[in-house]
Order: structure tokens, then C-alpha cells, then sequence
């Protein structure tokens, strides 16, 4: 159960410094004739969000998996002696 527990922890952690990194990957303002009234003109056109949670999450667990292994294999040791 430990292990679950921190392994969740740490995907979770991973997941919201990638989502972070990948947030600003093709933004575009909206032109003028795209704002609706009332609209901030820094908002970005089309956010992709979607787009970017799946991608987000292919990385996360991309890199989630190499940190378990590294673990598993004791290349780097986490735990007191």
C-alpha cells in the first residue's frame, strides 16, 4: 500500500510541473475580428486544453516509469540505509 501511495503522489506531482511546462506550447492571441465583446485580448484563441491534459499525461507517465525503474533497480537510493 505504501508503495501505491507514493507512487501516486509522485505522478501527481510530476503531472502539474508538466502541465505547467506544456500550458504555453502553441498559444495564440485572438485577432480582433476572433475577440467576442468582452473578451481580454491576452486570452488565447484556441487553448487546446484537452489537447495538452492527453499529452501532459503520455510524459508523466513516460518519465513516471523511468523514476520506478531507477527505484527498482536501487540506481539511486531514496530510502535511509
Amino acid at each position: 500500500m505504501d508503495h501505491w501511495f507514493s507512487g501516486s503522489l509522485v505522478f501527481i506531482v510530476l503531472w502539474w510541473l508538466i502541465i505547467f511546462m506544456v500550458l504555453p506550447f502553441g498559444v495564440r492571441p485572438s485577432t480582433e475580428e476572433e475577440m467576442e465583446p468582452g473578451q481580454e485580448p491576452g486570452a488565447p484563441h484556441k487553448p487546446m486544453l484537452w489537447r495538452k491534459v492527453v499529452i501532459c499525461t503520455a510524459i508523466t507517465a513516460v518519465v513516471w516509469i523511468i523514476i520506478y525503474f531507477i527505484n527498482e533497480a536501487n540506481l539511486i537510493s531514496f530510502r535511509p540505509d
